[in-house]
């Protein structure tokens, strides 16, 4: 195998390994969102972890996360606004990155 092989081959895994770092902390992050948005509707315990789910599955509607801020924001109602959400997905992102990136190091 020659160096530029090596190379091509270093890149493509680098980029599968952050493919699914990324994938990993979305949907922690929605899972996050969730758990959020079930404590405004006054949910807990397995009711709260349910909802989480719903919230994360929505994500595979479609492509982007607009099908996850159509649901909570459909399901907060007044309790809180898209931009709302979409700051709070933003936050929780970053906070789902270091998660998911602790557990990795181990």
């Amino acid at each position: 195998m020659t160096t530029f092989d090596e190379r091509e081959q270093a890149y493509e895994n680098k980029f599968a390994h952050d493919e699914e770092m990324n994938f990993k902390a979305e949907a922690r992050r929605n899972k996050l969102l969730g758990l959020w948005a079930a404590e405004l509707l006054g949910k807990s315990g397995d009711d709260a972890d349910t909802y989480a789910m719903e919230v994360v599955r929505s994500d595979f509607e479609e492509q982007g996360h607009e099908d996850v801020v159509r649901k909570v924001t459909g399901d907060l109602g007044d309790l809180a606004d898209a931009n709302t959400i979409r700051a709070k997905m933003a936050e929780l992102l970053a906070t789902a990155r270091e998660q998911v990136l602790s557990e990795t190091d181990i």
